[in-house]
C-alpha cells in the first residue's frame, strides 16, 4: 500500500488509517504521516502493516530522543508531542467507558499531565542474554558482533533474545551507568549471561530502584548453581559496591527457576539495608525489593491526591452515640498502604488488603513510622479476604478505594463491594478497558460522577484513570 495517510491513533502505542472497510493498525506513526506500507497480519475486519517508507511526515511529527526508538518496545509515542499524547490518552479513557462500560457518564475532567516526560521512573528492570537482538538492518548488513551477550530489554515477542541498551531516558542517568558498568565487567571476567532455552548463565537480571530521598536500590538475579558461581557472583557485587558508593541497597537473588519471577525467593542483602524510603506530603514510605510503588513518584502524588479529594470531598461524618465521626475506609490492593497512609488523617480507620504479604508488612511499618495509629493490613486474595464475615467484623466502610491490578476486580470481590453498599467508591485503574467492564458490573447500584485521567508514562499509551462512584439513592415505593 503506497502514500497511505494515517488518521488517527489507536490502542497499545499504534495509530491506525481506514482502507475501505479495512481498519490497518501500524506502529511508529502519528495521524498526518504519509507513509508507505506492507500488511504484516490480516484478519476479516483489520490488519497490521509496517512502515517501510516515509513519504511525507506529519507536521505534528517530532524527532524522537532515544537512539533505540523504533526497536525497543517502549516510549513509542516519542514522536508524537506531548499535547497530543494527553489527548490522545484521555479519548482513549472515554472510549472505554462510553464503548465497554455503557453507563452513564459525566463529563472527563482534562487529563493531568506528567511534569517530567523523561526521567521520571523510580523503577526499571533488565535482563541479560547471551543472544542479543538483531534489527532487520543488522541481519541485512551482515555485521558481525564481537559479542552476543547483551543486557537491556526483551526483544518484543520473544523470550530469549535481549535487545542490547546504551540508553534508557525513562531514569536518571545513574541506570546506564550501573547497567554498563556491570555489563562491561562480566565481559572482563567472562561471566556467563543467562541463557533462557538452556536455563544456564550466572547473569539474569537486574532492577533498579531511585528514592527522591537520594537512596538507591540495586539488585541482581544470579543463577548460581554453585559455588563457584557464588564466587562470581560475590566479586561482582564486591566491584560494584567499590565502584557506586551512592548505593545504599545491594541486594542480589539465585533465581534458578524457569521464570524471571522472584517473589517467592529470598533476597539477600550484600550491604546496606534491604529497602529504601520514598517520600510523599511528609510522610515516608519503606519499600523493599518485592513492593509495589507507583513507578513515578512525582505523578504518584498527583494520583492519590485525586483518590482522597473523591473520596472525601463534601463527606458527611456518621453521627454515632451522638458524636460526629469520621469514614471508615476500606483500601483494596493496598500495595505498601500508600493509599492507605495518605487518606489515614481524613478517615476513622482504613482497612487495607493486599496479595503480597511481604507489601502487607511494609504497609504496617509505613502506619508505624509515620505515626499512623488508625490502619489495619490484611494480607490474602483479595476473593477470599473481602468476604461478608470479613466485613460483619471489621465493619460496614463508608468508603472504599481500589486500585486493582491490570486484570481489574474478581467477580466476586464486586459483588461482595456492593453487598457493603458504602456511600462512595474510588476506582483508580491501570486499565480503563478493565475499569469499564467493572463499572458495567457497579452501576446498578452505582452512578459514576467523577472522572479524571492522570498520565504516569509519558511516551507510552498507558494511562491511569480514577473514577468517583456514588450510591443511587433508592426510590421510594
Amino acid at each position: 500500500m503506497e502514500a497511505v495517510e494515517i488518521t488517527d491513533v489507536a490502542a497499545e502505542g499504534k495509530s491506525l488509517v481506514r482502507i475501505n472497510d479495512l481498519v490497518v493498525f501500524v506502529p511508529f506513526v502519528i495521524p498526518g504521516d504519509v507513509v508507505d506500507l506492507q500488511l504484516t497480519r490480516k484478519k476479516h475486519s483489520y490488519a497490521e502493516a509496517e512502515v517501510v517508507r516515509m513519504v511525507k511526515p506529519s507536521a505534528d511529527r517530532v524527532a524522537p530522543f532515544c537512539q533505540h526508538f523504533g526497536v525497543c518496545g517502549g516510549c513509542k509515542w516519542q514522536m508524537l508531542p506531548y499535547e497530543l499524547q494527553l489527548a490522545a490518552k484521555q479519548k482513549q479513557v472515554m472510549d472505554a467507558l462510553t464503548r465497554i462500560g455503557k453507563v452513564e457518564l459525566p463529563a472527563c475532567t482534562p487529563i493531568l499531565g506528567s511534569q517530567k516526560t523523561q526521567e521520571y521512573r523510580n523503577k526499571l528492570e533488565f535482563g541479560f542474554c547471551n543472544r542479543r537482538w538483531l534489527t532487520k538492518e543488522q541481519i541485512a548488513s551482515g555485521e558481525q558482533f564481537e559479542r552476543q551477550e547483551s543486557v537491556g530489554y526483551h526483544a518484543n515477542g520473544t523470550f530469549d533474545k535481549i535487545l542490547p541498551i546504551e540508553e534508557c531516558h525513562l531514569m536518571d542517568p545513574i541506570n546506564d551507568r550501573l547497567r554498563l558498568a556491570i555489563r562491561d565487567y562480566a565481559y572482563q571476567h567472562d561471566l556467563t549471561f543467562f541463557d533462557a532455552r538452556e536455563h544456564t548463565g550466572l547473569l539474569r537480571g537486574m532492577m533498579i530502584r531511585l528514592s527522591n530521598t537520594g537512596e538507591l536500590m540495586l539488585l541482581i538475579q544470579f543463577c548460581i548453581p554453585s559455588e563457584e558461581e557464588q564466587q562470581q557472583a560475590e566479586a561482582l557485587l564486591t566491584h560494584i559496591d567499590d565502584q557506586f558508593p551512592e548505593i545504599t541497597s545491594l541486594l542480589y537473588v539465585n533465581n534458578q527457576k524457569f521464570n524471571d519471577t522472584f517473589g517467592d525467593l529470598p533476597v539477600h542483602v550484600f550491604r546496606g539495608e534491604d529497602h529504601i524510603f520514598l517520600e510523599m506530603e511528609g510522610l515516608r514510605f519503606k519499600v523493599g525489593a518485592k513492593s509495589f510503588y507507583q513507578t513515578n513518584t512525582e505523578q504518584a502524588y498527583e494520583l492519590y491526591k485525586v483518590a482522597r479529594e473523591f473520596a472525601f470531598e463534601n463527606s458527611q461524618c456518621t453521627i454515632h452515640n451522638s458524636q460526629c465521626t469520621k469514614p471508615l475506609v476500606y483500601d483494596l490492593y493496598t500495595g505498601t498502604g500508600t493509599i492507605a497512609n495518605f487518606v489515614a488523617r481524613q478517615a476513622r480507620q482504613v482497612i487495607g488488603i493486599e496479595y503480597v504479604p511481604e507489601a502487607i508488612e511494609d504497609a504496617k511499618v509505613n502506619s508505624a513510622l509515620n505515626g499512623i495509629t488508625n490502619t489495619q493490613f490484611f494480607a490474602g486474595d483479595m476473593k477470599d479476604i473481602l468476604t461478608e464475615d470479613f466485613i460483619r467484623h471489621h465493619g460496614r466502610p463508608d468508603i472504599i478505594i481500589t486500585d486493582p491490578p491490570r486484570a481489574g476486580m474478581h467477580a466476586d470481590v464486586i459483588k461482595v463491594i456492593l453487598s457493603a453498599a458504602p456511600q462512595r467508591i474510588v476506582y483508580v485503574s491501570c486499565n480503563p478497558a478493565t475499569q469499564a467492564r467493572d463499572l458495567q458490573l457497579l452501576d446498578v447500584d452505582y452512578q459514576v460522577t467523577r472522572i479524571q485521567p492522570v498520565d504516569m508514562f509519558p511516551h507510552t499509551q498507558h494511562v491511569e484513570n480514577v473514577v468517583l462512584l456514588e450510591r443511587r439513592k433508592k426510590q421510594d415505593s
